[in-house]
């Protein structure tokens, strides 16, 4: 017996020997073999952050930045798109569009080389208000869940892309309430992936993560733009859906409907994140509706601590640090995409709603120069990391500042991304800052610059490097005055007072045409009646400024937006119907004459183009139904340029058949709106 204990004794421990031996050496290529941060409470796998919360726990980041701004360690192109970054070991996911389709992308974090990238759509509103993808996507467990603007959502490989299984909500389940295209980034909640969706029995809609199959539909709510929340209340998890007209809670595993809170009837948008710490629901919504603060219960529902006309915030979301919300309290019904929003930036109590201090005066930015001694940060996403509050704001600029209710103090600023409105989200990890607008992203280093210096060995940027394009205020120069709901349909009251205008245009400058050409006549031969050969290229010039300008000038003059560019489409289209040559060329015909219907096909082309452009730059979102109202206007055209002959009642009559094919190309264009939208009579 004593025998065999020493010879297994032996046996045992040269056995562990051999295995230390073995762990020893094998240490090292298992650490090489890992990405460099595989730990997931170290990641950026969500939009907003592990925790939902855009705060950082482990950052440590500068006191302040040169006066070149912090170190940029990689820019490039990027296509459309508002997504925001997810990090994960050394790489990067986000979304963007091309003339191509529409992609997810995983690019190198020290780098931002393509790794990989997979189409998923077509192109999204390219030349729209809204271009691209809203979504950010997520990372979990090896795979990435995005979602389109159509409602389609997947699932790929993270390692090359590879797709898994995808699927389209709105089309599925009917969803309701994101007519400005599917918003919510994807959500993982254990084996779920999590989406609002507003369908009827499927508001709020649950898919396994493993192959996009059904797990639970709840709900009849319209869905809004908000993704679905994941909180811990007294040691379980709730899933919240912030929907159009309702904030429901529904147990993750099951989809039961725990509570529900309505808040309102009607079209109501959500777009941004509720703040939550246990047990407080901080909530906010736009069009001026300011916040509320709920406290959550084992009862039916959470009950109302305080509200306020405070805070009201639309794309960016605020930041919960240390009892106090920083956020931008927009003054504007709605966030706008051709100008900085009215608005100020506010630090306020989280359990009273008192505001601790405010930034800014509530007007639009008007240049990009920033004033020392008035440092506004203006319409900002916001995260917080090391006791600091890093604010990207619509203009471009990145801030730092401290993260105190004391006062607003502000350590450092400069212009990153210029010369774009930037709603985007930026990302937080390992103290670089993955930044993006609608054509470049971009990596800047907030650590403290020993720490690059001993991370890398390759030379930096200066933000002076990029590319940048100066922002400019166009709207406050083009539109003095705007319609306070820029998105919505004007009443019938409204295109009825614009067609006064426009007429008042049309009619003016046909008098003074008939005028100037009758001088000229009578100054030649003494005739009375005038030179048709120059009453309508004078009358399609005055016309046609009159109406650029009568937009701006009568706006400023009334204090009301009275919309006269319909006019200038309308003078080009007659131009090219009058000097369109019907009859068979002839030899006799001029050198111009034989040209000028080309020439005015590309005017007319170019002018119609350039509504378009400047219309969306604006976010005149009627602009297209104008541009479908020449059909109805040119016969009317044809017979007012077949009215030709001198006389005074042949020239009233084509004066009146000018007014009434007007009036066919202005009110097919109402029409179609009406048809496809309702017009209210006010």
């Amino acid at each position: 017996m004593t025998l065999i204990s020493r010879f297994v004794t032996s046996t045992v421990a040269l056995r562990s020997t051999i295995l230390l031996l073995i762990v020893v050496v094998a240490s090292p290529l298992m650490a090489q073999s890992q990405p460099e941060d595989s730990d997931a409470s170290s990641s950026w796998p969500f939009l907003r952050g592990p925790d939902f919360d855009a705060v950082s726990k482990d950052a440590k980041l500068a006191d302040s930045w040169p006066e070149s701004g912090p170190p940029v360690l990689w820019t490039r192109e990027l296509g459309q798109g508002y997504s925001s970054f997810v990090c994960f070991g050394d790489r990067v996911y986000t979304q963007y569009q091309s003339l191509s389709g529409q992609f997810v992308i995983c690019l190198n974090a020290e780098t931002g080389d393509t790794i990989w990238k997979h189409r998923y759509d077509w192109p999204y509103e390219a030349v729209g208000v809204y271009p691209g993808p809203r979504s950010t996507p997520t990372y979990n467990n090896g795979r990435v869940f995005y979602a389109a603007p159509s409602g389609l959502v997947g699932c790929v490989e993270s390692e090359d892309g590879k797709p898994i299984w995808s699927l389209n909500l709105k089309e599925q389940f009917r969803g309701k309430g994101t007519d400005f295209g599917y918003a919510s980034t994807p959500v993982v909640v254990g084996d779920r992936v999590i989406f609002p969706v507003g369908g009827k029995g499927a508001s709020m809609v649950a898919l396994r993560v493993e192959d996009g199959s059904i797990a639970w539909k709840s709900g009849d709510d319209p869905a809004s733009y908000t993704p679905a929340i994941p909180i811990s209340f007294q040691g379980k998890t709730q899933v919240l859906g912030y929907l159009e007209n309702a904030l429901v809670s529904c147990d993750p595993e099951t989809g039961k409907q725990l509570w529900r809170v309505d808040l309102s009837e009607g079209y109501d948008e959500h777009s941004t994140w509720p703040v939550y710490q246990e047990p407080y629901l901080w909530i906010s919504g736009p069009f001026r509706s300011g916040s509320r603060l709920l406290k959550l219960t084992s009862g039916e529902k959470p009950e109302e601590v305080w509200r306020s006309s405070k805070m009201s915030n639309d794309v960016v979301s605020s930041v919960l640090y240390d009892g106090h919300i920083y956020g931008f309290d927009l003054f504007d019904v709605q966030a706008k995409t051709h100008r900085t929003s009215r608005g100020i930036f506010r630090c306020i109590d989280l359990l009273t709603g008192d505001v601790k201090w405010s930034n800014g005066d509530g007007k639009p930015r008007r240049s990009r120069e920033p004033d020392p001694d008035n440092p506004i940060i203006g319409h900002s996403s916001v995260l917080v990391a090391d006791g600091k509050l890093v604010l990207f704001n619509d203009t471009g600029e990145l801030i730092l500042a401290r993260a105190t209710p004391e006062k607003y103090e502000q350590l450092a600023r400069v212009e990153l991304l210029g010369g774009q409105i930037v709603w985007t989200q930026p990302a937080l990890l390992r103290n670089r800052l993955y930044v993006r607008n609608h054509s470049v992203a971009a990596c800047v280093f907030l650590g403290q610059p020993e720490q690059l210096n001993s991370e890398r060995d390759t030379p930096v940027l200066a933000v002076t490097d990029i590319s940048q394009d100066s922002y400019g205020n166009l709207s406050s120069l083009i539109l003095p005055v705007e319609r306070e709901y820029v998105f919505d349909v004007p009443s019938m009251q409204v295109f009825l007072r614009w067609f006064a205008a426009c007429m008042t245009v049309l009619i003016g400058s046909a008098f003074a045409a008939g005028t100037v050409g009758l001088v000229l006549k009578r100054r030649k031969d003494n005739d009375s009646s005038p030179r048709d050969d120059l009453v309508r290229p004078i009358f399609w010039l005055l016309a046609f400024s009159l109406g650029a300008l009568g937009t701006t000038f009568l706006g400023r003059w009334l204090d009301e937006l009275l919309f006269t560019w319909p006019v200038c489409l309308y003078v080009v289209f007659e131009a090219l119907i009058f000097q369109a040559q019907l009859e068979k060329p002839t030899a006799e015909l001029t050198r111009w004459q034989r040209w000028s219907p080309r020439v005015l096909i590309a005017v007319f082309a170019a002018v119609c183009f350039a509504y378009f452009l400047l219309c969306r730059r604006l976010s005149l979102l009627f602009e297209w139904s104008y541009l479908v109202g020449f059909p109805l206007a040119s016969p009317l055209n044809c017979l007012t340029r077949k009215a030709d002959g001198g006389g005074f009642k042949l020239s009233v009559a084509r004066w009146l058949l000018t007014v009434a094919a007007f009036s066919a190309f202005y009110w097919s264009g109402v029409g179609l709106l009406a048809w496809k939208y309702g017009i209210r009579w006010q």
